[in-house]
């Protein structure tokens, strides 16, 4: 139980506003996209500055205060549930300024609440690109994307959001301020900071400026749709694209359970009747576009596509990827529980891996949509379920557990993009080993002696 000290210490240093003690304020932070029971925090700060971010830091390290940060929430791995109720959740939301976009040096410095979305329209404003797209661009934080490392549809050629950080400000455990990075194109000075900071799901620090690289925007584009009447035929033809060293912008899968799920959601023109999809788009210059846009076309007829649609205009472009947007809104509303799962393995073992995930359906009797980023080995298997059934929610953990131990077999791994969290560190000694995990978890002592730093997520306590 919090002191009435401490916590008047708190309104102290944020403003009264920018505390919530009232339960029904404090329940809205006790859960995050992941199908895992809620833990309602004892606090929940909201801290309108840089000064106050560290300051708050520095707060619950010196009371022995588990903090969790939290942006928008999104994730899918129970990153932002805090471990203990009696535990404090630090919003960034308010921390959300785009602090400079220079378009000579073509990078941008952003504090941690800008939503990814917002950020990427600005830059584009600018005649610039940012890449990284998320499922949830439009409500999350850049912040979360690197605590994540979120990826998207444009991850095969593109790269996730690491591929974007040149540098990362935080407050370690103490509420100093720490610099990684630069806003220079080359920096080997130091350690790697930066690079430690992506992925660690708020386990080693808290955000409170990231550098990011920014492109130039390809030419032109072409968007087609590929129909296939087998999952098997569709998945070896991802296969074929890769092997013959084409690299589209994007290359997504929807199974034919997703593609009607979709269709009745968003009536996209979508052929229900096939048994997969691929979207495909190549960008760049316009005869580059053009060569392989006919490449792919080749490669989608040789291997049994029955159909290749290609977008004739932005407007045919933007429905095709609303419709692949669309797919787990369209899936979550079938059933009360939807389980999202992010089974990532080599891009040559797609079609094993799309089979095992059909074949795991079968056996638990369950019902599971397959869609993903195809090219870049990400599928998302997403069971649709009802947890209040007890039989069956134990029938979808054994194959999600089994969904798991196929992608690991195939050498791929735990997690794409949605990261360890809660939801899959009781499997990160299976990927890693135990000499892995031990040093990780070094790693920690050193950097948050009290564990403090969102405990028990990635290496578990």
């Amino acid at each position: 139980m919090l002191s009435k000290s401490v916590i008047n210490e708190f309104k102290r240093i944020l403003g009264n506003e920018n505390v919530m003690t009232e339960a029904a304020d404090r329940h809205a932070y006790s859960f995050d996209s992941a199908v895992l029971e809620p833990v309602v925090p004892e606090l929940v700060l909201a801290p309108g500055d840089q000064q106050s971010l560290g300051n708050a830091v520095r707060l619950c390290n010196e009371n022995g205060l588990n903090l969790t940060v939290r942006g928008a929430g999104t994730n899918l791995s129970g990153g932002t549930i805090p471990s203990k109720e009696d535990g404090v959740v630090l919003l960034t939301n308010s921390l959300n300024q785009i602090l400079e976009i220079n378009t000579e040096d073509l990078y941008a410095r952003v504090e941690p609440g800008v939503i990814t979305a917002q950020f990427a329209r600005a830059v584009q404003e600018k005649g610039l690109f940012y890449p990284p797209d998320p499922g949830s661009q439009t409500i999350s934080t850049l912040a979360g994307n690197v605590a994540e490392n979120a990826g998207g549809l444009r991850g095969l050629k593109y790269g996730v959001t690491k591929n974007y950080v040149q540098g990362i400000d935080f407050f370690d455990v103490n509420g100093e301020l720490i610099k990684s990075g630069s806003r220079t194109v080359k920096c080997a000075t130091g350690f790697n900071l930066s690079d430690l900071m992506i992925s660690s799901e708020g386990t080693l620090g808290v955000f409170s400026e990231i550098t990011l690289k920014l492109i130039p925007p390809p030419q032109t584009r072409q968007s087609m749709l590929a129909i296939f009447d087998s999952i098997d035929r569709a998945s070896q033809t991802v296969s074929a694209i890769i092997a013959n060293k084409i690299l589209p912008c994007t290359l997504e899968f929807l199974d034919n359970f997703t593609i009607r799920a979709v269709e009745e959601f968003r009536q996209a023109g979508l052929p229900t009747h096939a048994e997969a999809l691929l979207l495909i788009e190549v960008d760049g210059h316009e005869a580059v576009v053009k060569e392989e846009g006919e490449k792919i076309r080749q490669i989608c007829q040789e291997h049994g596509a029955s159909d290749l649609q290609i977008a004739e205009d932005e407007a045919q472009r933007d429905l095709i990827w609303q419709a692949r947007r669309d797919a787990l809104p369209a899936l979550a509303r079938l059933k009360p529980t939807t389980v999202l799962e992010d089974a990532t393995v080599p891009r040559s073992k797609i079609p094993d891996m799309a089979g095992a995930i059909q074949d795991i359906g079968k056996k638990y009797d369950l019902t599971i949509g397959t869609f993903g980023h195809a090219g870049d080995g990400n599928l998302h298997p997403t069971i649709l379920t009802d947890k209040r059934d007890k039989e069956e929610y134990a029938r979808v953990e054994k194959a999600i557990d089994e969904i798991f131990e196929v992608a690991l077999s195939l050498g791929g791994t735990l997690s794409g993009e949605h990261g360890i969290g809660l939801a899959k560190s009781r499997f990160m000694e299976q990927e890693l080993g135990q000499g892995t995990l031990e040093y990780s978890k070094k790693i920690k002592k050193a950097l948050d002696p009290g564990n403090i730093l969102n405990p028990g997520k990635i290496i578990g306590e």
